[in-house]
This record gives C-alpha cells, structure tokens and sequence, in this order.
C-alpha cells in the first residue's frame, strides 16, 4: 500500500495579501500595534511639543523666547550640558582603562572585574544619591578621613559635582560594555604590525587600537549623555534644581500643567537627547572600523611587568570601590542606627526592614501588578512587531520598528508630561477619577519606555530562527496562526522570556514617569516608596531598605534573563549538533 500525499488545501488570498505575505491576522496586529504607540507614544510627545509652540491662538515661538529671557532656565540648560559632558568624561576615565586592561592584558580576576564592573547598573543612581552623601560628602566617611589625617576635604558632592559623581559611578557600564565589545573584535594583525613599525605604548594605543574601538566608545559615550537628561531623581534627592529635569518637574507640578513652560523644556530635551544620538552617528561618517580578521581576531592578550600589574590593580581597585561605593553605603545605611558626622553607623539594626515589611508592602505589591502587566505588553507587542518586520512585507512595518526603538530617545519626565496633558482632561466613570492618574496607566507608560529592549531581544530570537521551519509547518497543512503560535512562539521562547525579564527589571526602578503619575500613596510602587521615604532623615533607613530590596529584585532579574539566554543558546547549540 502506498502512502499518498495529502496536500493542504490552498488558501486564498487577494493579490496585496499575497503581494505582501501578509494575512488578515497580520493586518490586524499591525493596527493594534500602530495604535497602541500613537495613542500613548506619539501623541503624548507630540502634545508636549505642539503646546511648546502654542499660544492658545496659533504657532509661536514666544514660549521658546520666554525661556531664553529666563536665567533660570538659561543657567539650568547649560548646567544639563555641563553635567551631561563631565558625566561622559568621569565616566570615560573609568571605563576606558578598566576596558582595555582586562581585554589587552592577562592577568588574574580579568573575568570578576568585568563582571563587577556591570554591577553599578542594577542599582539605579537615585537609589544611592543619598547613601553617597554620607560616603563622600562633605561631612562623609572619605572627608572625615581625610580632614583628620590631612586637614582638608574634596568637595565630591558639592551641587551640580555631586550629579556628575553620582551618574558617572552609575553609568560608566555602558561605555565598559561597548569598549570592551569593540576591543574584542580589533584584529590583531593591525596591532602587530604597528608594533612592527615602532609604536608602542601610548601612541599604540592612542593612534591604533582607540580609534578602531571608537565605535564601541562612542555608542557608550552617547547613551550616557542621553541617560543625564533622563535622570530626575538623582539631582532632586541631591537637592539640585537648576538644571533642565528637575525644572521642568517643578513647573509641572507646581505652576500646572497648564504652563508652557515645562513644555518647551520637556521639547528642549528630547531635541538634546536626538542630538546626542545624531552627533554620535556624525562622528562615525564616512570612516571605516572594519578590518580582515585572521582566526579568531581580537587583541592579543600579553603578560605584563610586575610594576605594570601593581599599577593596574591599583587602578582596577581604585575603581571599583568607586563603582561598589553606592551599594556598600546603602547597605550601610539600611541597617545603621545613626549615620551623621561619623565614619560608619553608630550601631546597626534590622528594624528598618520590619519597618518596610509593615508599612511598604503596598508599593512591593503595586510593583509587581504593573511591571508584570509593562513587561506583558512589551513582549507581545515586541514579538509581534519583530515577526512583521522578519516575516511579512507589510506598508510600514520598517515604521513600527523605528517608533518603537524611538521610545529610548524620549525622557520619561516628558512621556509623563505628555500623558498628563492628553489624558488628564479624560474622566473614568464611577468615580475613578483622571484616566492620566489610573494605575494602569503607569503600567501603560512603563511599557512605552520599556519596549524597545523587549523588541531587540525578541528580533535577536527571530533572527536565528530558520524561516524553512514555518514553511515546513505550512507545507504539512498548518496555518498561519496555528504555526505562529506552535512554531515560532515556542523557539522564540528564550529571547521573550528575556525580554520579559529586562522590561520587569527596569521598569521596577523607574521614577521620572511615577513621580508626575502617581497621585495616591496607594497606587504607588518601589520607586515612589523609596523617593518618599529618602525625603526626611528619619526615613532614610527604611528608604534604604526598600532601596537594598530595588537592588535585590533587580539583581535576581538580571541573573535570569543571563541564564535564559545562555540556557537558550546552549540549547540551539545542541539542536545545530543534532542536525
């Protein structure tokens, strides 16, 4: 008897849908998609700026003129200027020599110093302005060492120097993380063969390996300009306000949101967070980084003298106490008595975690809700946009992809100001008040800012997974969605889980967006918790508390997206053996 083949039958389709390998299910998902980022992406930052030239009669540029008159807000840009320019470079001098001695030369705990060398990013910067104060301020740990055994004292945290200390230590990761990839992948048959021609050292370095890495550099160095202007918790809790967050906050909150104000300075830093993005992609034109790799590539790897590895370590030491200095003084102070003109605690207790545990597990439950509910949106809506992009010819699907990664260049102060304005005016029946200030919303806006990690890491799943598979699923007789769902989810499972994870995690420690959309103590998570409590000295041990608990929850969270992906890899790994 022999087998006969059934065939599928086939599925009609108009000649667009055929043109664009499309479905009605696609369609469908692309408009859902389209919708969700117009209603609460670009209306909200279109709002912000069409009211920044607004008049109430027609287009204006008075709002922009008013805020160029002001000194106020003259002096607040260029103090972001100049905050976000020294941060780069604090954080440049961290980085770049952490990055190159631990990928140029060998030598024991090259590994461990990388990897503390990313510890800094689990714990967001206003977590441990605070606890820095009492490490390096100027009645500090460090000044009163140094007052005693040397008579004077470094003003680390002095106004706008305490910002830039306090965002350098936080940052520097992500010019370590992109450094260190491009040192990796420099061919070391352009090192040697200028060491062959004489150079060595410095001129080595500065003429060869650096400008080859540059591109590394430079995507660290833009992120970090662009993560100053997003940040409005450090220099609230440091007590800075003349800078361009903290003042356009300020308007919002105490003018009203019916103040242009704060709407041309949200306008002012989208356009400086664009522009850090623009001039790094400027600085790369029309230059050539790529190399013929032999092997492996990569640098060579070389021993060093024993005076060379003394200097190293001490430099290497020096900078990760600088980088661990916030979580060593926010542990500190979650379980000190009194912290004040002393070196360490004056004793040390665990009330302030029975404290938290009574009063805060409110702001614990709340987080959880909404950085479930941001993470779930964020996976569904990144694997969907990645399979239209990967998979379908759709009008526009390029398009989505670009307004979802836009969501990086917009600060969250000005996506919460946008929110307020659209969605203020728009009452909830029975009494639910203003839908801008519904909980739901904050979990909204969590996912908005969130989205373009979910949507990356989702992409990087789809892209290893072979198209032949979904057309085998065709071929035997199921449809588009049934191989969607049986196919593609399943073997995209690492990366959405991933996905998952980075969104939850970040989205735990957001507080530009909470501060402007959280307008009950019962409707608020961590972060909110955390900044409340740092505003007394009284609270400041509870704070850190919930602080060490931030740490904690998104520490566990990073740990399981890197052992989702490398469980996911090592399995692909198999199954390419297999085959």
């Amino acid at each position: 008897m022999t087998d006969v083949a059934v065939q599928p039958a086939p599925v009609r389709r108009t000649p667009y849908l055929a043109r664009w390998a499309a479905t009605p299910f696609h369609i469908g998902c692309a408009a859902l998609i389209a919708a969700y980022l117009v209603a609460f992406l670009i209306v909200p930052v279109a709002s912000v700026v069409f009211v920044a030239f607004w008049d109430g009669s027609g287009f204006t540029l008075v709002n922009f003129a008013d805020f160029f008159r002001t000194s106020i807000m003259i002096e607040s840009a260029w103090n972001s200027i100049y905050v976000g320019l020294m941060t780069v470079a604090l954080a440049s001098a961290i980085a770049v020599p952490l990055a190159y001695f631990t990928v140029r030369f060998r030598f024991r705990g090259a590994a461990i110093i990388q990897t503390l060398g990313v510890v800094p990013l689990v714990m967001p910067p206003f977590v441990g302005a605070v606890a820095m104060q009492l490490v390096f301020g100027k009645n500090g740990s460090i000044n009163l060492l140094l007052m005693d055994a040397f008579g004077f004292r470094i003003p680390f945290m002095d106004g706008l120097n305490g910002v830039i200390f306090v965002e350098a230590l936080h940052y520097f990761p992500f010019i370590l993380l992109n450094l260190s990839a491009s040192l990796a992948n420099i061919d070391s048959a352009m090192e040697e063969s200028a060491q062959n021609l004489g150079a060595s050292g410095w001129r080595l370095f500065s003429r060869i390996v650096f400008p080859l890495a540059l591109p590394g550099y430079v995507a660290g160095a833009a992120l970090v300009f662009a993560k100053v202007f997003d940040d409005l918790a450090t220099p609230l809790l440091l007590n800075v306000t003349n800078m361009l967050a903290p003042q356009a906050y300020l308007r919002v909150t105490s003018v009203g949101i019916a103040d242009p104000m704060g709407y041309v300075i949200s306008t002012i830093l989208v356009v400086l967070s664009v522009m850090a993005v623009w001039l790094s992609l400027l600085a790369l034109k029309n230059r050539e980084f790529a190399t013929q790799q032999r092997g492996g590539g990569g640098l060579s790897k070389r021993e060093i003298s024993r005076g060379e590895r003394i200097a190293a370590y001490g430099f290497i030491l020096a900078a990760l106490f600088l980088a661990l200095s916030p979580h060593i003084g926010i542990l500190l102070l979650s379980v000190g008595t009194i912290w004040s003109f002393s070196v360490l605690p004056d004793g040390f207790t665990l009330a302030h975690y029975t404290t938290i545990f009574r009063e805060a597990g409110g702001f614990m439950s709340n987080t959880i809700l909404y950085c479930a509910i941001a993470a779930l949106i964020d996976v569904v809506l990144g694997a969907m946009i990645a399979y239209l992009a990967m998979r379908t010819r759709l009008p526009g699907r390029h398009l989505l992809d670009q307004i979802a990664m836009a969501a990086v260049a917009v600060p969250g102060l000005v996506l919460g100001i946008g929110i307020l304005r659209t969605y203020f005016p728009v009452d909830l029946p029975f009494g639910a008040g203003s839908l801008a200030t519904f909980w739901l919303m904050l979990a909204i806006a969590y996912s908005v800012r969130r989205l373009p990690y979910a949507l990356r890491s989702c992409s990087a799943a789809l892209q290893q997974l072979h198209q032949s598979l979904e057309e085998a699923a065709e071929n035997l007789g199921a449809s588009k969605s049934t191989t969607l769902m049986r196919i593609v989810v399943p073997l995209m499972a690492g990366g959405i889980l991933a996905g998952f994870v980075t969104s939850f995690a970040t989205a735990a420690v957001e507080l530009s967006a909470t501060l402007l959309l959280v307008t009950r103590d019962a409707n608020a998570p961590l972060s909110y918790g955390i900044y409340v409590y740092m505003q007394s000295p009284a609270g400041r041990g509870p704070g850190a508390a919930l602080g060490v608990v931030a740490v904690v929850v998104v520490a566990i969270a990073t740990w399981l997206s890197f052992r989702v992906a490398e469980r996911d890899r090592a399995k692909r790994t198999r199954s390419g053996m297999a085959i």
